[in-house]
């Protein structure tokens, strides 16, 4: 049985939405007289009761109960020889949770974030194309006088009066219905579309450039001394009542209201009270807040209830006798198991606008980020959603793949449609246990795969909850609404390589890989392999693979721990046996390919159109663009008081860090690195600190390029840290000897030596404070486990090579004294006076305070540190401030370009 038909629910009221009877000559003419619509009561039972037995014409029973809404179609006629269904319905039972009574729309965020953007363009507009604004609203004023001065006062009189009237109107009307908190969104919507008006009225008066302000405001035909409002204080929340309250579904309401508000408009325009930029603000005002305050509160929901499905049903032939909300399809599809009077149970799926436009935002992001053929377009419409999953779903019962047979489609009103499918009983592969995950099962699933590829369908979301066992042994494909006809090779290849990893994922790749080829041959398995990228795998799985590795790593190291200490197991053993349990499970999968095809194209295909650090990298050059043009003034650098030797001294000492830096990491290595390369990968450091706090971004940066040097991720993780344990150590005794030396120079005068003392005390405090309280200890005693398990047999590897040691610590060393000495020289180019020993004070306390913000690069903190540490340190402001700008101009801001440079060059090469 299939057909469609619609089902009128009204999505402004809290009215049933009531079936509609067969009109005349539409071939209902014979049947009996149609019965009343069945009551249905929304329960929480999570039973299905059984409905009573009908009565027969012969048994007397009591008259039919009075339901709400109109008759519902008559029933089909019965077959000969059997009795007419009975006058009285049975009684429906509709088991599902209670809807939530207002709901938070991506739609109206959408809608809202539109609005925003279109009145910052109004703003930008405004401020630059100053010419053409100022050309329209002069030819407006030149050809206002043609206008009769009579004509233009009624029609503002009357546009005025029904401005307010329709939406008044329209008030009183939803209020008769009983639809009064529609009413009352749409009065708090114009309240702050009130409110917002007035704001940007103040700020363009107040804080806006003249551009703007001339843009958005004009003095009136009569020169009455006083400027036009930027926002219409009336006409905004007017609009916003109108968005509000829901005219959408009200078509003729709608254009009343919006004939009304051009009219208005169109007159305000040529009396000279407007432009027509404030007209457009005015409007995106109105219509940005309506549906920002929508989202925030939420709107009314009309998501069609279980009531309005059986009456749908009804409409459609068949007779339900009750129905139970089931687990929610993929992309939030509502699904229904219904049974019905002497006919099978049916799998009912509910489609609506508010499903189609949640995860909007990550479906915009998917489309920008991969190519059109590994992503599928979304409909566009509910028409064209609900046409392309009964097409896939008939096209898949015509390819001989074992699936759910579709027997109706319907609309449930202008907001909803139902697909109605032959229920299937079975599990879904996340609900059998490992063990059940027999080959012959998996021979099933792969076997329906095939039968849609040979037709060129693609399933497209072949994930466990896809992939229904009935009776233990066969496999049955759900959830096609996604799938795509016609598809091309490299859509049905991403099919199996997502097939794959789900089957991997429960049952290994050993096994997941050896079905395959049963079924599908090594050929078709091989070409798979090229797109085993989690890119293109399904948001599940990508989930799954991460949690995986996740776990798998957390159990080898927590295993590994337990051996060595026991005896078992060499610290080599045990870090190889971490770098093994480390590996993805995509690797392995392509390693199980490989020995049935060694032939098997190895390079990935590609998939993305933009990858994530293309559009970090863009970002992060705009950002710092930015920066760079609204911290840094040459007012602020007084370059013209600048002595140019001691600059070039501190380049010099700037550019010298890179060279220590890169002693400083491979002095904990014990494997050879490349120097030069070591001190391009520094370099380009100082590109990724615009979008990292210092210490993290180097921190990363650092662990990567030694993995694509060669070292394995534990060992390349333990000298990274050993690295920045060193370092910390080589600090505060840097700190602490610079301290004393200062304190004993300046005969007490100068603080450092306390300071010194204070932090020294300072850190036992804490210390002693994560001592006593448990939870802070085990967490702290846990981390420190976890890096001294990696670390102290790395410095005990180092310890063999004395050079190695020399080279890291020196490294430490002179990378600190670099710093100090390209801050000293920047004091001495605007004329400072002050001790080597105070600077390096200076540097060590403020610079660490100022990183200790996450801020990237630790842009503003460490600079108000600096300045004040050296205003402390009796060096007046009026050169510390020149002195710190040209300081962080040299260390930070000038090798962002030549890091940008080295980080491309050493990712082209494969070095990051």
């Amino acid at each position: 049985m299939t057909g469609t038909a619609d089902v009128g629910v009204d999505k402004d009221s809290d009215e049933s939405a009531a079936a509609v009877p067969s009109a005349p000559g539409s071939g209902g003419e014979g049947r009996p007289e149609p019965g009343p619509t069945p009551e249905v009561s929304l329960i929480k039972d999570r039973t299905i009761k059984t409905p009573a037995p009908a009565k027969t014409p012969e048994q007397p029973g009591p008259p039919p109960a009075e339901t709400t809404g109109a008759p519902a179609p008559a029933a089909p006629a019965a077959p000969p020889g059997e009795p007419e269904p009975p006058d009285e319905a049975p009684h429906l039972d509709v088991d599902e949770p209670l809807l939530a009574a207002r709901a938070h729309r991506p739609s109206d965020l959408i809608r809202f974030l539109a609005g925003v953007l279109g009145i910052v363009a109004v703003f930008v507009l405004a401020g630059i194309a100053t010419s053409t604004t100022t050309g329209i609203e002069q030819d407006i004023a030149s050809n206002a006088p043609h206008f009769s001065a009579v004509f233009s006062t009624i029609t503002g009189l009357l546009s005025s009066v029904a401005v307010l009237a329709v939406p008044l109107a329209f008030a009183v009307e939803r209020l008769i219905k009983r639809d009064g908190l529609r009413v009352a969104d749409g009065v708090l919507a114009s309240v702050l579309a009130y409110g917002v008006s007035l704001g940007i009225d103040w700020w363009v008066a107040e804080g806006a450039s003249d551009h703007i302000r001339d843009a958005l405001t004009q003095l009136p035909l009569d020169s009455t001394g006083t400027l036009t409002d930027p926002v219409h204080g009336y006409l905004a929340p007017v609009i916003a009542y109108m968005t509000a309250v829901g005219m959408s579904s009200r078509p003729r309401w709608r254009v009343a209201l919006w004939v009304v508000v051009v009219f208005s408009g169109v007159t305000e325009l040529l009396g000279g009270y407007t432009t027509p930029l404030s007209l457009l603000l005015t409007v995106l005002t109105g219509w940005s807040v309506a549906y920002g305050t929508l989202y925030a509160i939420g709107s009314p929901n009309i998501r069609p209830t279980g009531q309005h499905l059986m009456i749908g049903l009804r409409k459609v032939g068949f007779t339900p006798a009750g129905a139970m909300r089931a687990p929610d399809a993929p992309g939030g599809t509502r699904r229904y198991q219904v049974t019905q009077q002497g006919g099978p149970p049916l799998d009912v799926h509910i489609i609506d606008r508010e499903q189609q436009a949640s995860g909007f935002f990550y479906r915009a992001w998917r489309r920008l980020r991969l190519r059109s053929v590994a992503v599928r377009r979304s409909p566009q419409s509910l028409r064209q959603a609900l046409e392309q999953e009964a097409l896939i779903a008939y096209a898949a019962a015509a390819s001989g793949a074992r699936a759910p047979q579709l027997v109706a489609t319907s609309e449930l009103g202008p907001d909803a449609a139902i697909l109605v499918y032959e229920n299937v009983e079975g599990r879904t592969l996340d609900e059998l246990a490992d063990e059940e995950v027999t080959d012959p099962v998996m021979a099933s699933i792969w076997q329906s795969v095939t039968a849609l590829h040979e037709r060129r369908i693609a399933h497209r979301r072949l994930t466990g909850e896809s992939l229904l066992v009935v009776d233990g042994r066969t496999g049955c494909l759900v959830n096609l609404s996604g799938g795509d006809i016609a598809a091309t090779d490299l859509t049905l290849r991403i099919d199996v390589a997502q097939l794959l990893t789900t089957f991997a994922l429960r049952i290994g790749p050993e096994r997941a890989v050896a079905t395959a080829n049963a079924v599908l041959g090594a050929e078709r398995v091989a070409q798979a392999l090229p797109l085993l990228q989690p890119v293109g795998m399904s948001r599940s799985t990508r989930v799954d693979l991460a949690k995986l590795t996740k776990e798998r790593k957390a159990a080898a190291r927590a295993r590994a721990l337990e051996q060595v200490a026991a005896g078992e197991r060499t610290q080599e053993q045990a870090e190889e046996d971490i770098a093994a349990a480390g590996e993805d499970l995509l690797s392995r999968i392509r390693g199980q390919i490989l020995q049935i095809a060694p032939e098997a194209p190895m390079a990935p295909a590609k998939l993305e159109r933009l990858k994530p650090k293309s559009l970090i990298m863009v970002i992060a050059l705009t950002f710092a663009a930015y920066l760079a043009l609204t911290t840094i003034k040459p007012a602020q650098l007084k370059l013209s008081q600048m002595n140019w030797a001691w600059a070039a001294a501190a380049l010099l000492a700037a550019a010298f860090s890179y060279v220590a830096a890169a002693m400083s990491l491979t002095g904990f290595v014990p494997e050879k690195l490349p120097f030069r390369r070591t001190v391009a990968a520094q370099l380009a450091g100082s590109f990724v600190k615009l979008v990292a706090p210092a210490a993290i971004g180097g921190i990363a940066l650092n662990t990567r390029y030694l993995q694509k040097a060669g070292i394995r991720s534990g060992q390349a993780v333990a000298s990274v840290g050993a690295s920045q344990l060193a370092g910390l150590a080589g600090h505060l005794l840097l700190l602490f000897s610079f301290g004393l030396i200062t304190g004993s120079q300046t005969n007490g005068d100068l603080s450092a030596s306390r300071a010194v003392i204070i932090g020294v005390l300072t850190a036992a405090v804490l210390a002693l404070v994560v001592a006593a309280v448990a939870p802070l200890r085990r967490f702290v005693l846990g981390r420190l486990r976890s890096l001294f398990f990696g670390v102290v047999p790395r410095m005990l590897d180092l310890m063999q090579t004395p050079s190695k040691l020399v080279t890291g610590f020196g490294g430490i060393l002179l990378l600190t004294l670099s710093f100090t000495a390209c801050l000293d020289f920047s004091v001495q180019a605007f004329g400072g006076d002050v001790s080597f020993s105070a600077v390096a004070v200076v540097f060590l306390t403020a610079n660490a305070a100022g990183s200790a913000i996450p801020t990237p690069g630790g842009i503003g903190p460490v600079e108000v540190a600096l300045i004040g540490a050296l205003t402390v340190a009796d060096v007046s402001p009026a050169v510390a401030t020149p002195a710190v700008f040209l300081y962080r101009a040299l260390t930070f801001w000038l090798p962002v370009l030549p890091g940008w440079i080295s980080y491309n060059v050493l990712q082209r090469r494969n070095a990051l």
